[in-house]
């Protein structure tokens, strides 16, 4: 039997693709939720915050994230420079999402524990 392909144009026409796309990968969705908790962090917060990330892959995710308009990126000109990250206003429409997985991911967690026993 033949499986229907579906076809998906470049045009942003598949909704979940294009959400994944923004917030996919390993630290999107945790820079969004510390920047949620925190308000505003510093990027040395956020490299303390994510000690499993390297330097080079936080700068690529906060500029994806600021491409993709979920953070801003404040710099103050001083000595030494000073950035600060905060939560768009787009950004700030995730969170009740990523509450909700936030939520989904520890009753897994309790489950398992629970049937490891």
């Amino acid at each position: 039997m033949k499986k229907k392909e579906i076809i998906c144009p470049e045009i942003v026409t598949c909704s979940v693709d294009y959400a994944f796309k923004r917030i996919g990968g390993k630290y999107k969705g945790r820079i969004l939720w510390y920047l949620h908790e925190h308000t505003i962090l510093r990027y040395g917060e956020l490299n303390r915050t994510l000690p499993d990330i390297t330097t080079k892959m936080l700068t690529q995710t906060l500029r994806e994230l600021e491409t993709d308009n979920l953070i801003d990126r404040k710099v103050y000109h001083e000595v030494p420079p000073k950035v600060e990250y905060t939560l768009t206003e787009v950004g700030q429409e995730l969170i009740p999402f990523i509450t909700y997985l936030k939520d989904w991911g520890e009753k897994q967690i309790e489950r398992e524990q629970k049937n490891a026993k």
